[in-house]
């Protein structure tokens, strides 16, 4: 063997020998690389637990406002001003001057005194009314998402009536609709629903009185909302602890008095100790006063008035527009505090034109910004009307910008 080989044959096992070396240095490097990554990911996870920590030692206020009309009491005059030649209706231009107003709102609630029916049981005026679909599709377009459906005359239509009410409601996904249904499991379901704004959880209830004796079918009584303190007991208690604030819409009162009767009273301090934040008031047909009740836990709004009616009074042509702010505070604890604030009022007036013993050109406006051929006097009735609703809690604020 010679020397050449002997040396050759040295060289084989330092080969291997390297080799392995790579292979174990790139073992171990590859090792420390996802270990490296691993704590590296880990390392991010303590910082994340800080900002966190952070925002909950911080106070939080949410609000949400709220605007408020009342009755849209829809007599022949008003749906016929509002048809067109092609024979559809558009009542759009009666809610140009609310539409601006209405819209910058959060919430913004309206009742829906006569019921949509459809066309198919033919429109109607007093006693048993029935309004086009299309006096909705003007309050939706003016902004307003919360209505009430639970009024006195939520069967003058009977069953089929109610029925295409709330089939025309459900299209209108982002409003709050309560007062009529078309099963025991919906009106459930109703109820209890969280709505949601600004951080902001809050249910919907509607009750009406009575239905002018117009009775449901056995076993529909789903079809209205006819109150009792049993029923609002438990409506109340299915949905209180889930949600920030309840709103309740009460049908009640006496038709034209100013002023609040007992039994609106009672009702109002019964539902403030159920847990309701705030009670809006329809049926009377003219403003009535506001106030705060039970340690100023609930305020309430006993009757707004009309919104938009040919009744052929000032009265009843003049109606309430109020505004409060719903507050919430999380403090520090993450216990959190709810109010409702700062309530602010105006008032607003259905201007109309008489042609020849008939009403046509409605249109619903501010009362500041009247004119004496709308209204003569204005400014007299104006005072008169803020006086009514100043009466129970006379450091209410005036004013409302709709420009």
């Amino acid at each position: 063997m010679s020397s050449m080989e002997k040396k050759r044959i040295k060289k084989k096992p330092l080969i291997i020998i390297l080799v392995l070396l790579i292979l174990v240095v790139w073992a171990v490097g590859a090792y420390l690389l996802f270990k490296n990554t691993d704590l590296f990911t880990k390392k991010e996870k303590p910082k994340k637990v800080e900002e966190k920590i952070k925002v909950q030692k911080e106070d939080v206020d949410y609000e949400a406002k709220v605007f408020m009309v009342g009755d849209a009491l829809i007599h022949s005059s008003i749906y016929i001003d509002a048809r067109q030649n092609d024979g559809s209706y558009d009542f759009k231009p009666m809610l140009q001057y609310i539409k601006p107003i209405a819209s910058k709102y959060d919430i913004a609630y309206y009742n829906q005194e006569t019921i949509l029916g459809g066309a198919d049981l033919g429109y109607s005026n007093y006693p048993m009314f029935n309004t086009p679909d299309a006096c909705g599709d003007a309050f939706v377009d003016a902004g307003f998402n919360m209505v009430s459906l639970a009024t006195n005359h939520t069967m003058d239509k009977g069953e089929r009536g109610v029925l295409h009410s709330v089939e025309y409601w459900k299209k209108h996904t982002n409003v709050a609709a309560s007062g009529q249904w078309s099963s025991y499991d919906e009106r459930k379901a109703s109820v209890a629903k969280v709505y949601e704004v600004n951080h902001i959880k809050y249910a919907f209830i509607s009750y009406t009185i009575w239905t002018n004796g117009l009775e449901t079918p056995p076993g529909k009584d789903y079809l209205s909302s006819l109150y009792s303190p049993e029923k609002a007991k438990a409506d109340i208690e299915s949905v209180r602890d889930k949600v920030d604030f309840v709103i309740v819409a009460m049908h009640w009162g006496t038709e034209y008095a100013w002023n609040v009767d007992w039994k609106q009273d009672e009702i109002a301090k019964y539902l403030s100790n159920l847990g309701v934040d705030l009670i809006i008031g329809a049926h009377p047909h003219v403003v009535q006063t506001v106030e705060y009740i039970n340690d100023g836990k609930t305020f309430v709004v006993y009757s707004l008035g009309n919104f938009i009616s040919d009744q052929l009074d000032v009265d009843n042509y003049t109606g309430l527009a109020m505004e409060v702010t719903l507050k919430k505070h999380v403090g520090i604890d993450g216990k959190t505090a709810n109010s409702v604030v700062e309530p602010k009022a105006e008032l607003i007036y259905t201007t109309v034109t008489q042609r020849r013993g008939w009403s046509s050109d409605f249109r619903v406006k501010m009362y500041p910004t009247l004119t004496d051929s709308e209204l003569r006097n204005h400014n007299s009735h104006y005072e008169k009307y803020k006086a009514i609703v100043n009466k129970r809690y006379p450091n209410l604020t005036w004013g409302l910008t709709w420009e």
